[in-house]
């Protein structure tokens, strides 16, 4: 057994964005993240605070009792960034151990990096494409090694905050469909919506017209946890 895992939370809560959308699970969030996406909505999960020290026996713990008492089996496993080199070691212990126990594991991974260690035991990855308003860029090779290596086990997921974003995906897109034989991923666009933001109605309705006017590539899903529970709720 390695060193204690820095952890921000343990919760149970229904994923609200993406292809598993209304899905109860629980959610392992690690601290720790040197990414730095400006329009970020944790960024009390960016600092390494060696004082969030969780064993591996208590995070089972708390993941068989968050989950009903082993009732449920989905774990999402994100962060801050489970994919920093600091954290892999600790993150393929669990990954190992959840597999073990028979949890169906989703990792959020940030898009700067592709870590096969973790994604070849895992049963899902849900892959970021950094949209201009992020300030981060995520290398096209890392989707085109996605789609290779990683068929039907990945979703692309991309933050789209106004036009200048949705171009950027749209251009990326493009450019791999020319590079790859096939793009049979599903790839998501979720509208912004910042912290003390009221519901981006309009946004989102641009959201949608902007996919339907240029060929409706992309499945367009919102964040429904915060619809919900308004955009600046934890653990939810």
């Amino acid at each position: 057994m390695i060193e204690n895992h820095l952890i921000n939370s343990i919760y149970r809560a229904t994923e609200g964005e993406g292809v598993f959308l209304g899905r109860p699970q629980i959610f392992v969030r690690y601290q720790g993240c040197a990414v730095g996406c400006i329009n970020c909505d944790s960024k009390d999960t960016w600092t390494f605070d060696k004082d969030m020290n969780v064993s591996i026996t208590e995070i089972l713990e708390r993941v068989y009792t968050e989950g009903r008492n082993g009732l449920i089996k989905n774990v999402s496993i994100t962060g801050g960034d489970p994919l920093h080199p600091s954290h892999v070691p600790h993150v393929l212990e669990l990954v190992k151990a959840l597999k073990d126990r028979h949890y169906f594991v989703n990792i959020e991974a940030a898009g700067t990096r592709v870590v096969d260690e973790i994604f070849e035991l895992v049963d899902y990855i849900s892959f970021d494409f950094k949209t201009p308003s992020t300030g981060v860029k995520t290398p096209l090779k890392n989707i085109q090694k996605m789609n290779k290596d990683y068929e039907g086990r990945f979703q692309v997921k991309a933050v789209v905050a106004d036009k200048t974003d949705f171009d950027a995906v749209l251009d990326a897109y493009k450019t791999l469909a020319v590079l790859e034989d096939t793009l049979e991923f599903p790839w998501v666009l979720t509208p912004c919506f910042n912290n003390e933001e009221k519901f981006p109605m309009q946004r989102f309705i641009n959201v949608l017209s902007w996919n339907e006017e240029n060929g409706g590539f992309f499945r367009v899903i919102g964040q429904q946890h915060k619809w919900i529970f308004g955009p600046d709720e934890k653990q939810v």
